[in-house]
């Protein structure tokens, strides 16, 4: 009985950890009596976490005054360097990036979510650094609809009964059916589109990596909706994002 109290103080604990964590995140830092209000929590309980996470490196106390420290930036770089396909396919991007003048993202998908790992903005207005790191929904992304495309179907109901079909803009589906409409047509054109359905003004088209015959991650071509049009994507970025991917899965088997 005791075991199972002390568990569930462990757990109660690790919860207000994160949720300071990402309170930190959100408000660009704080003092101990602003995170209390906003969390419901006692001051001595936030301060005995920010102790604690100061004496580890992962937040910084500037006179009361806590941020989010520098640990986390190395803790996120050896994540990513844990990834082969980042390795695999970081070049490669590049050059599909030159080639077509356009942004050009990896989008690795994990828990049922995409991550923005690696990309090149070109020719965009939106910021690189608050794009990488950045979580998406996979049914509203083209990218994660390339990704759920390849997946059995029963691990794509299971990712929709997690997270559901919240919508991002007017053009994002929020059908499950007519998500997998969509998917099935992704699967007999090769790529997955995005007009419009998580950023408005943005179109986007993507492909799966395939690796031990699972999608691992997925490289999209994204850019202003103005560029990208259907034609264009049938006619130039298509091949030029095939030939990408295949590199890559090659670089993936060969090192």
């Amino acid at each position: 009985m005791e075991g199972r109290e002390r568990s569930g103080r462990s757990i109660k604990s690790n919860g207000t950890l994160f949720a300071i964590i990402e309170a930190l995140k959100e408000t660009n830092g704080a003092g101990v009596t602003e995170l209390a209000d906003r969390l419901g929590l006692a001051k001595s309980t936030v301060h005995k976490h920010l102790v604690s996470l100061e004496r580890n490196r992962y937040v910084v106390n500037e006179d009361g005054y806590y941020r989010l420290g520098l640990e986390f930036f190395n803790t996120g770089v050896h994540v990513r360097n844990q990834y082969e396909v980042y390795h695999a396919a970081k070049d490669r991007i590049d050059r599909l990036a030159a080639e077509t003048d356009e942004a050009a993202w990896l989008i690795v998908h994990e828990n049922g979510l995409g991550m923005f790992v690696y990309g090149v903005p070109q020719n965009e207005s939106f910021s690189f650094d608050s794009t990488i790191g950045k979580w998406v929904y996979l049914h509203a992304n083209s990218a994660g609809k390339a990704i759920l495309a390849d997946l059995p179907r029963e691990e794509v109901e299971e990712i929709i009964d997690r997270h559901g079909l919240p919508a991002q803009t007017e053009n994002t589906i929020t059908d499950r059916q007519v998500l997998f409409d969509e998917l099935e047509a992704a699967r007999e054109r090769g790529y997955a589109m995005n007009f419009q359905e998580d950023l408005r003004g943005l179109h986007a088209i993507a492909t799966p990596i395939i690796s031990d015959g699972r999608p691992v991650a997925a490289v999209t071509i994204a850019g202003a909706a103005n560029r990208l049009t259907e034609d264009r994507i049938e006619d130039e970025l298509y091949g030029a994002l095939l030939e990408a991917v295949d590199d890559i899965e090659l670089r993936l088997v060969y090192g």
